[in-house]
């Protein structure tokens, strides 16, 4: 018998399988047991109702998939008056995904989610910050710390803090958003990119440019994964481009303590499911007995020269 599980800050996870915010809802629990999932991660909300971005809002590239999706959203009251109620039926711990546009909107509506049945707050700060010219709060150490610290005086629940690949900072980012009060990192939001259909001239994206998910951003997202290990003392959640055990075993090898799993699950449904079944399988073939005994195991001394020059390269 073989311990999955893993810890993220005071929440013990079953094992460290979950989904990404914006791959999953309701409806997956009519195709499989979200019992069996580490964590439940909700589609990110705003405080109001939004309808989201024009369409087309997602494309098909090599391999991967680029979305505009826009958060579409209810709103807080539908989260606390309909979505919370529906998961005190499940055990999993359930994570709620947040976004504002300013720090201060973002800090109320930290506060509003912060209710019974709500385990811990996933902050999505690569979002644009319109205080900053669009840029994603998470682009900058400065505008981390400063929507960080104002979030975390508005809960005493664990913040998750989702930092964007779209930074050259990365472990400045990652330490900002701990000196700011979070309790662990994601890592990370999709990459922004562009796709253009060669007949019409015109983006295939109504909102022109989008968010590049799937295998593609995996080595991306893998190495910013490794360098926020480094970086930080709190725990890392290791997402992008997960389909596979394989890849999980990379992000964890590198030093994620656990994983979200997004567009695998519109591809397949089931993935986790079978990912944690196949987890379970490795770590008795290779005489794991604890996922501990993985987490941070790689062996990456002879290297380390090489990845202190490329953070500080220009």
């Amino acid at each position: 018998m073989v311990d999955l599980s893993v810890q993220i800050g005071d929440l013990r996870l079953k094992n460290p399988i979950m989904p990404a915010s914006g791959t999953f809802s309701e409806d997956l629990a009519t195709m499989l047991d979200i019992n069996t999932l580490g964590a439940l991660v909700t589609k990110t909300i705003t405080h109001g109702i939004r309808q989201g971005n024009p369409t087309p809002r997602v494309c098909e590239v090599a391999g991967s998939m680029l979305n505009s999706i826009g958060i579409p959203s209810k709103g807080v009251d539908y989260f606390r008056n309909v979505t919370v109620p529906y998961y005190q039926a499940y055990d999993s711990p359930l994570v709620v995904s947040i976004s504002g546009n300013t720090t201060d909107e973002f800090a109320q509506l930290c506060e509003a989610v912060s209710v019974p049945g709500v385990a811990a707050i996933e902050v999505n700060i690569s979002c644009p910050n319109i205080e900053e010219d669009g840029k994603a709060f998470a682009m900058r150490p400065s505008s981390t710390l400063d929507v960080m610290r104002k979030l975390r005086a508005a809960t005493d629940l664990p913040l998750w803090a989702k930092l964007t690949p779209n930074t050259g900072e990365t472990s400045d980012v990652a330490r900002a958003a701990q000196e700011g009060g979070a309790d662990a990192l994601v890592v990370c939001n999709t990459m922004l990119a562009m796709s253009i259909d060669v007949q019409s001239r015109k983006p295939r994206l109504g909102n022109l440019m989008g968010g590049l998910s799937g295998p593609s951003l995996k080595p991306i997202a893998l190495r910013m994964a490794y360098q926020c290990a480094k970086a930080v003392d709190i725990p890392v959640i290791g997402c992008g481009g997960i389909s596979t055990t394989e890849d999980v075993l990379e992000y964890l090898i590198a030093g994620a303590s656990a994983v979200q799993v997004g567009t695998a699950t519109f591809i397949n449904p089931t993935a986790m499911i079978r990912i944690i079944a196949e987890l379970e399988a490795y770590m008795v073939a290779y005489n794991f007995s604890k996922m501990t005994d993985i987490i941070n195991s790689v062996r990456d001394e002879e290297a380390a020269d090489t990845v202190v020059f490329m953070e500080t390269a220009p």
